[in-house]
């Protein structure tokens, strides 16, 4: 259990429902209180509401080293949902049936994964944090305004199927820094022609220090 120590990194697992920086608001107020002063916190890469799983915060003079947390290769699973597409590529946005006339086998998913293993050009989300001339792309997107996202190059590790049901399909992702797994997902199910976003996403894995050691929320008295 952690004590008042201002300056050391946390592992949480982040529950669904609650932003990256909601995650920091509440453990900077309960170690502030702990300490007797404002601790500073912040948090290495983002997780979206949706999401759930390991997000590292630094505290105190470890907020120095917060970029090479944040560089680090991560590993997700992801539900994905064929047959639909989102305007956000995730549950929170609009949702749309996609009309297909044929569902894709396991062989033709393996073939498609081996597409998109390796280095590729990937152009991230409009609705995420990204910066464009200075303001967040999602506040851009919510105003209307027209985007254009440049790519960039991301590194896929490894891309492995772990059930297939359709619609659902989970996989495993072992992904550079950088990489957004719901982009990854709706250029996936572009190319199976059946459309996709992505259901549910679970960080499991930063480097090599995994979701099971993180603390939850409740262990510092946190209840929502």
């Amino acid at each position: 259990m952690l004590g008042v120590m201002s300056d050391r990194v946390i592992f949480i697992d982040k529950p669904a429902g609650m932003t990256s920086f909601g995650v920091v608001a509440r453990i900077r107020r309960i170690l502030s209180q702990r300490a007797g002063k404002k601790v500073k916190v912040g948090h290495c890469g983002t997780l979206d509401p949706f999401a759930t799983g390991l997000l590292i915060l630094v505290t105190g003079k470890e907020c120095r080293n917060a970029m090479h947390y944040t560089k680090l290769d991560k590993v997700y699973e992801a539900t994905i949902r064929l047959g639909q597409i989102s305007t956000t590529g995730d549950p929170e946005g609009k949702i749309s049936k996609v009309h297909t006339l044929s569902h894709p086998d396991i062989l033709t998913i393996k073939s498609t994964f081996e597409r998109f293993t390796g280095e590729i050009k990937q152009r991230p989300p409009v609705f995420s944090a990204i910066k464009i001339n200075g303001k967040r792309a999602y506040k851009l997107a919510r105003d209307g305004k027209e985007i254009d996202m440049p790519e960039r190059m991301v590194t896929i590790y490894s891309l492995k199927l772990i059930e297939y049901n359709y619609p659902l399909l989970k996989v495993r992702a072992h992904v550079s820094s950088g990489t957004y797994i719901r982009s990854l997902v709706v250029d996936i199910g572009k190319t199976l022609g059946t459309g996709a976003y992505c259901q549910e996403l679970r960080r499991t894995q930063i480097a090599n220090w995994q979701v099971d050691q993180a603390q939850k929320l409740v262990d510092f008295g946190i209840q929502s």
